[in-house]
């Protein structure tokens, strides 16, 4: 196990070795620790896997979410999770991360990981993970990289070849096509009575309704391709070849030792160790091939893959010629076959291309169509049809695709009825629409269609899993719906007495909206909700579509409450934990409301001083306000290029208090008041919403300040309000516009005379002015005692 790295010498970090050796976790906590980075996965389903925990972890407001077909941006991201082709590289970043750096000797998607070896990079740190077989080329490649070695934390034995019926609990069978997978649920359903799916054709959300059943216990076995082997983390105790050869999409061919210890690998979590074998009647693995996974010696890659990236668009033959430029290093070779390359030459075989690609601008956007996945996975002329298609249309009238053409194409897959091949096609289909829908210069309204195509895919992905749910689990003992809710979303009831009642009864029967709404539909809809589609009561109550689905609570301090379901009783363990994992994200963005948004980025840096750490901690911990007399030390000790970073941050030095701008808003105010109301009681009355308020609500001044308030003088003034007051009355000897702020407070003349006092000034007859020095140390001394 090795330490981390000299940070002075090096920035560049090789975490290479086995499963299950804490990779992925350690560059998400070293990713946190930055103002700001992005990790590049392997795939869709493990990008939206690691979103869901660093989500957990700061909420959804600061991580952005981006692959080919979802993107969940919100305003000001600081990190951003993305699928290593969809990695945004004109994002500049602190950190910067590629996962599985070891599929840069893959065949088709090789060239992409080892552009990003080659060419991405952190402003102030990259990590590249991955399997110890691609260290020798890291080295050869990037030579100035720190290796690290990681062990496995658990024991990983070969547990030869069993049958169905004697698999233990907890088990994962493996095959390579969705025939095969299928087939074998089925076998599992009826011997064990249940079984989760997994597949890479599986929308996120399907996927992660089947994790969940698996995850919560509601089924002992799963059965999955291959995908599971791209450190996707699941509770497996014993990992089941039901096939060793696969379909790579040139030939059959059979697994190779690497590939086999990369999906036996997610056998054994944590410190529990773990077991691989084989399925009967698949003959066990040869000794020397198990002893190699066992031990995880692999013979080291010899090349990885790769493609030019710096294109010529003068023409189309221009591009072509340089996508086929030879490496120029010993340790790489070009690509073979790529799906977008194949496409590009089948276009610029037909005249009507080649008429049209004629400038460099149209070259570029012919190569931009070429990028659209072919998700059907159809014979290469039926997607070079489509990508015609587009193409024409965007060069054709003012760049848009015809809507009345898109309209017809995704009408045809918003289609619910079927098995799960049928809903599974649709899902593939939908899957262009909605990359599509994402590259918004194609379109006239992209925002429409991105909720259209993701409405769609949503809907198609809670079918399938009901789909699955029905055809491979026992439904005895579990909730299928949740009773009262419209598919519709959540209505007002309507009032059953009322003289429409029976119309609208027969209505709804005609047209199916009484059907309720399954429970898989509901919780996917709760799952993805964005922040501002729930709300939250002083009691800690959380609201979703006007239904409370959780309830907060004190938590470990005040920025970290704990979260209840509301009616957990009424919900499948999948479904709880699903949820949970919302609200957790949920209650992470209401605290830094409460802080204006305030996110500690100046001290998260790694190289961030002491007193920029503690400022920034203080700061958080202050819900965005903390007194000069905490502060001043810390803030006079940082550098101005710090105190400018605290600046952009939102961060303002102020007579009285450090504070963050945006944290007396009513909307953080409200906030504030939640969060306290969960540790200290219900809030005093007329907090946050009244400027000024009695200083007997509060129990002392620590009290006060809990709720934005400062004590001056019997009267408890927000401190806002306090930094805007003295800066109006010390603008000038006359106190500028400080009549007006004292008149908005309206305080009756005694406790408006006090709290001017407290703040150092009087009312005199040119207006408000400075209490002498010397009264003032009398008045303090009085204070005092």
């Amino acid at each position: 196990m090795g330490s981390a790295p000299p940070a002075a010498t090096c920035n560049i970090v090789a975490a290479l070795g086995p499963t299950n050796t804490g990779k992925t976790y350690r560059a998400i906590e070293r990713m946190l620790e930055h103002e700001s980075g992005m990790m590049g996965l392997p795939l869709r389903l493990l990008a939206r896997e690691v979103y869901d925990r660093v989500t957990a972890r700061i909420g959804e407001e600061r991580v952005a979410l981006v692959t080919g077909e979802e993107k969940r941006i919100p305003r000001r991201p600081d990190y951003w999770i993305a699928t290593v082709e969809a990695m945004p590289m004109d994002v500049a970043v602190d950190f910067l991360a590629v996962d599985e750096i070891q599929l840069s000797a893959h065949r088709e998607r090789g060239h992409v990981f080892t552009d990003r070896l080659l060419h991405a990079r952190g402003r102030r740190e990259t990590w590249f993970l991955g399997s110890d077989t691609a260290r020798t080329l890291v080295e050869t490649l990037v030579p100035d990289a720190w290796h690290q070695r990681y062990r496995r934390l658990s024991r990983l034995r070969h547990a030869g070849s069993r049958s169905l019926r004697s698999l233990p609990p907890r088990s994962a069978l493996v095959a390579f096509s969705v025939a095969q997978v299928y087939e074998i649920a089925e076998r599992v359903r009826r011997l064990r009575g249940g079984v989760a799916v997994v597949l890479g054709a599986l929308s996120p959300r399907t996927r992660n309704a089947q994790v969940a059943m698996y995850q919560a216990g509601e089924v002992q076995y799963l059965v999955a391709t291959d995908a599971i082997g791209m450190g996707l983390n699941l509770d497996v105790d014993h990992i089941a070849f039901a096939a060793l050869r696969k379909f790579d999409g040139r030939e059959h061919r059979g697994l190779g030792v690497a590939e086999l210890a990369q999906i036996a690998g997610r056998a054994g979590r944590h410190l529990n160790d773990g077991t691989f074998g084989t399925v009967r009647p698949i003959e066990e693995l040869d000794s020397e091939v198990a002893y190699a996974v066992e031990s995880h010696r692999f013979r080291p890659l010899d090349k990885l893959v790769w493609r030019n990236s710096d294109l010529h668009f003068s023409t189309v033959d221009a591009l072509l010629e340089s996508l086929v430029q030879p490496p120029g290093h010993p340790a790489l070779r070009r690509v073979e076959q790529a799906e977008d390359h194949d496409a590009l030459k089948a276009l610029n075989e037909m005249p009507e291309i080649r008429a049209r690609a004629n400038d460099p601008r149209a070259v570029a956007l012919l190569w931009d169509v070429c990028q659209i996945p072919d998700f059907r996975k159809l014979l290469l002329l039926r997607h070079v049809g489509l990508l015609r298609e587009i193409f024409l249309q965007l060069r054709e009238g003012e760049g848009h695709l015809d809507e009345t053409w898109l309209a017809g194409r995704v009408k045809r897959v918003d289609d619910l009825r079927g098995g799960i091949d049928e809903l599974t096609a649709r899902l593939a289909q939908v899957r262009t629409w909605t990359y599509v829908a994402h590259r918004g210069a194609w379109l006239a309204d992209p925002e429409h269609w991105r909720e259209r195509t993701r409405a769609i895919e949503d809907a198609l992905g809670d079918a399938l899993h009901e789909r699955l749910v029905e055809r491979f689990v026992e439904r005895s003992g579990r909730g299928h719906a949740r009773p009262g809710r419209s598919r519709h979303g959540a209505r007002p009831p309507p009032d059953p007495h009322g003289p429409f009642a029976a119309l609208r009864g027969l209505a709804d029967a005609l047209s199916g909206e009484a059907e309720v709404e399954s429970e898989e539909m509901w919780v996917s809809r709760v799952t993805d909700a964005p922040h501002e589609d729930f709300d939250v009561h002083r009691n800690g109550r959380v609201v979703f579509e006007g239904e409370a689905v959780g309830r907060l609570s004190r938590g470990p301090d005040l920025l970290s409450a704990s979260i209840a379901l509301v009616d957990a009783d009424g919900w499948s363990a999948g479904a709880r934990r699903r949820i949970e994992r919302r609200l957790v994200a949920f209650a992470r963005d209401l605290a830094s409301e409460a802080a204006g948004g305030f996110r500690g980025a100046p001290g998260a840096s790694p190289d961030a001083s002491a007193d920029a750490r503690g400022l920034a901690y203080r700061l958080s911990r202050g819900l965005g306000a903390v007194p000069n007399g905490e502060a001043h030390a810390q803030w006079r000790a940082l550098s101005e290029e710090t105190r400018e970073r605290f600046a952009d941050a939102g961060v303002r030095e102020g007579a009285r208090y450090l504070y963050v701008r945006d944290a007396f808003t009513p909307r953080a105010l409200e906030r504030r008041a939640v969060l306290v109301s969960l540790s200290d009681g219900p809030a005093p009355a007329g907090v946050p919403a009244e400027p000024a308020v009695d200083a007997r609500l509060f129990r002392d001044a620590d009290h006060a300040r809990l709720y934005a308030y400062e004590l001056l003088g019997g009267t408890a003034l927000r401190i806002d309000l306090v930094e805007r007051l003295l800066a109006v009355l010390g603008r000038d000897a006359g106190g500028g516009d400080g009549p007006e702020v004292l008149e908005s407070l309206a305080l009756a003349p005694d406790r408006r005379k006090r709290l001017l006092s407290a703040l150092g000034f009087r009312e005199g007859e040119s207006g408000v002015v400075r209490l002498r020095r010397r009264r003032r140390r009398r008045r303090r001394r009085k204070q005092a005692g």
